[in-house]
């Protein structure tokens, strides 16, 4: 029922305000969005299984937050996360939020859209409640996507972060950096696409770009490039590391195991592969608070 009633709020706040749907995505809110400060990271790892209470304190040793998810993982049907808030953060660590995203193609047409925003911006804020994160945390939408994604997905990303910030949290977006060959000498980047799309919005970027270079590989730097290296200066986080590794963004990448995962050097016996980040935070989202 509530998601009905939000569905019908988010199609009168288009019709009172005069824009139709597809206009909506053109919306572009006065002023500018700050390049984030870059003159110190830390260093994050994610993965979408929770390593288990035993890998804590080793992981600690090598990263300042983690990926924490508020729903399951793309693909899966549930989620290991909950309830591992307060233990994460009694060992030290920040937090950067996760909640799985749409596919474009799930994104079928205007009224399925305003429906699925509806019920995934209730789910997000319900579930980072429910998991004790502070109202004002972000929360990064996962979008595995890259390319051209169909004006529906704009539509959709506009009204997560509006939605978002109206139920007391902030809107973060997880999106490729990697430029993509569409012939003819053109070159596209995902997460430049959207933010060309959406306009200096106040979504916060978490880009990921395992290429080499800019990543250094598998390995946990002493001094942690910045996440603007990614190619991204407005990036918040980089994530330059992907288990297992990409047989074509990563293939020239060092540090990785024979199995093609990545593990912390602590990691003696190979139990926990994981994605690797740096941010311009050692708590991404706020939510260690």
């Amino acid at each position: 029922m509530r998601s009905i009633l939000l569905y019908t709020f988010l199609l009168c706040v288009l019709c009172v305000s005069g824009l139709t749907f597809s206009s909506a995505i053109s919306i572009v809110p006065s002023g500018t969005q700050a390049v984030p400060d870059q003159s110190h990271s830390y260093l994050g790892f994610d993965r979408n299984y929770y390593p288990g209470d035993a890998a804590l304190p080793i992981l600690r040793k090598s990263f300042s937050f983690t990926g924490y998810w508020l729903s399951p993982p793309p693909g899966e049907k549930s989620n290991s996360w909950p309830g591992k808030r307060e233990l994460l953060r009694s060992h030290g660590f920040g937090f950067a939020l996760l909640f799985a995203g749409p596919t474009s193609g799930e994104l079928r047409d205007d009224p399925y859209t305003l429906k699925r925003v509806a019920v995934d911006t209730q789910a997000a804020a319900a579930a980072a409640r429910r998991e004790g994160f502070p109202s004002g945390s972000i929360i990064f939408l996962d979008v595995e996507e890259g390319g051209r994604l169909p004006r529906t997905y704009f539509a959709y990303l506009k009204l997560w972060a509006s939605e978002l910030s109206r139920l007391g949290f902030r809107a973060g977006i997880y999106c490729s950096s990697i430029p993509i060959d569409e012939g003819e000498g053109l070159t596209l980047i995902t997460a430049d696409f959207i933010r060309e799309q959406l306009g200096p919005t106040e979504l916060t970027y978490w880009a990921y770009n395992d290429a080499c270079a800019p990543s250094p590989g598998c390995l946990v730097p002493q001094n942690p490039p910045p996440p603007s290296k990614s190619g991204i200066p407005y990036a918040r986080i980089w994530q330059f590391v992907r288990s297992p590794r990409d047989k074509e963004t990563a293939v020239h990448c060092t540090g990785y195991s024979r199995n093609g995962h990545c593990y912390v050097p602590g990691d003696t016996t190979h139990s926990w592969f994981l994605d690797m980040n740096t941010a311009t935070s050692a708590d991404p989202s706020g939510g260690a608070k």
